[in-house]
C-alpha cells in the first residue's frame, strides 16, 4: 500500500505531463488533423503507460481535440471552413461580453497586466514582422496573454475559463494555417489597448470583430483549411 502511496504522485505527474505535451502537439500542427493516433507509437514519444495513454486520448476527445473512431482507436480531430467560422463566431460573443465587464471593473493593477502584455506581444510582432518565423509558438502565446488580461478583471471565472477553451480552438487553426497578417493584426492589438486605457468597450469590441474576421478569413487564404 505504501508503494502504491508513493507512486501515485509520480504517475500522476507523467500523466498530467503527457497531457499537455499531446495537447500542445496538436494545438501546434505536430500533430497534424485527421493523424492516427497509435498507442504504442504515443506511449514511445511521450513515455506514459497505454492506460494513461487512453485516459488522456479521452479527455482530449471531451475537448474535441481528439476523434474516437470505436474500436478502431483515435485520431487527431479533423478542421473546417465551417467549425472555424463557428468558433470564430463563438469568440467574439465571449469575449465581447467579458471585454465588456472587465473594463467596468479594472483597476490600476488590472490596466497594468494589459500594458505590459500588449508590450510583450508588440516587441514579438515586430519579430514576426522582420520576418522571424522561429518564435511562432511563443508569438501565439503572447498574443493569448494579452487578449486573456484585457477581459481578466470581468469576474466570472466561468465566462473566463470558457472563452480560454474557444480560444485554443481558434488559435489551432491559425497556427494549421501559420497565418500572421502583420501591420494589420499589430494595429488592431495597439487599437484594443488604446480601447481599454480609455474603457470604450463599445470600440474595443468592433476592434475585435475586425480582428477576429480578419484572422479567419487571412487563415482561409492560405488555402491549408478545406
Amino acid at each position: 500500500m505504501s508503494d502504491a502511496v508513493d507512486e501515485s504522485p509520480q504517475l500522476s505527474t507523467v500523466g498530467e505531463s503527457a497531457y499537455q505535451r499531446i495537447r500542445t502537439d496538436i494545438m501546434f500542427g505536430r500533430l497534424p488533423p485527421g493523424r492516427k493516433l497509435k498507442l504504442d507509437q504515443l506511449k514511445a514519444n511521450y513515455g506514459a503507460s497505454v492506460s494513461t495513454l487512453r485516459e488522456i486520448l479521452n479527455r482530449l476527445s471531451s475537448e474535441r481535440l481528439v476523434v474516437a473512431e470505436g474500436q478502431k482507436g483515435f485520431e487527431v480531430a479533423p478542421v473546417s471552413i465551417a467549425n472555424l467560422r463557428e468558433i470564430a463566431a463563438l469568440r467574439q460573443l465571449l469575449e465581447c461580453r467579458a471585454l465588456e465587464q472587465s473594463f467596468r471593473a479594472g483597476d490600476v493593477e488590472w490596466e497594468g497586466r494589459v500594458v505590459a502584455a500588449h508590450h510583450r506581444l508588440a516587441r514579438m510582432e515586430e519579430r514576426m514582422a522582420r520576418g522571424d518565423q522561429t518564435s511562432t509558438e511563443e508569438w501565439k502565446q503572447y498574443d493569448w496573454q494579452f487578449h486573456q488580461a484585457l477581459i481578466s478583471a470581468c469576474g466570472s471565472k466561468m465566462l473566463i475559463d470558457t472563452h480560454a477553451a474557444v480560444f485554443d480552438k481558434y488559435l489551432r487553426y491559425q497556427m494549421i494555417a501559420l497565418s500572421y497578417r502583420g501591420e494589420i493584426a499589430a494595429r488592431e492589438h495597439a487599437e484594443l489597448l488604446e480601447c481599454a486605457l480609455r474603457r470604450d468597450s463599445e470600440e474595443a469590441c468592433e476592434v475585435l470583430r475586425r480582428h477576429v474576421s480578419g484572422g479567419v478569413e487571412h487563415a482561409l487564404a492560405t488555402g491549408t483549411i478545406g
